[in-house]
């Protein structure tokens, strides 16, 4: 049998790890987000397999943030209220339960075999006790988050990964570049 020549095939092909590949999913999901403060998306994977998205805004037949939906996110960018004040007055979902969330309403058992959550920040603690509760036990995060209880996280086992920011930018305007 004649063995077939491999074009255009070279030893140097580079494509995102797994860890690299979702984090783009979350990256892409947080462009819907509606919130007037931090843009944050979410993606809950399962052996390789994207479970669902998830990103911070106003609930849905809720105004959206960005059109006045949201008091605590006005008061915030106005300077009257600090980053981290007075969250319980924030009338918008994060990115990680409205992930969560949407396993719930299709029927998807999240949180075990394994299950991954991406994000773009570490989640805050409402956020991080849900994960923790459906089960999930590693957080793969770009940024850091300053209301986030690194100490209940190790207790409960969970692992916080931190990818490379450049990295993941390194795809993302490999993949804008095509656009151009």
């Amino acid at each position: 049998m004649e063995q077939l020549e491999t074009i255009g095939m070279n030893d140097s092909f580079d494509r995102p790890n797994w860890d690299e590949y979702f984090m783009l999913q979350a990256e892409l999901a947080k462009l819907r987000s509606n919130c007037i403060t931090r843009n944050v998306g979410a993606v809950i994977v399962r052996d390789h397999r994207q479970l669902a998205t998830g990103y911070n805004g106003t609930p849905p037949g809720v105004k959206n943030c960005f059109e006045g939906g949201c008091t605590r996110c006005q008061l915030r960018m106005e300077g009257k209220i600090e980053a981290g004040a007075s969250l319980d007055r924030c009338l918008c979902n994060h990115a990680e339960a409205n992930a969560i969330m949407h396993c719930a309403i299709l029927g998807i058992e999240a949180g075990v075999k394994g299950a991954i959550l991406y994000t773009t920040f570490v989640p805050c603690l409402e956020c991080t006790k849900m994960a923790i509760t459906i089960g999930i036990k590693k957080f793969v995060c770009l940024d850091k988050y300053p209301e986030t209880d690194y100490n209940l996280l190790n207790e409960a086992g969970v692992e916080v990964v931190h990818l490379d920011k450049e990295k993941i930018g390194k795809w993302a305007k490999e993949l804008a570049s095509k656009y151009e």
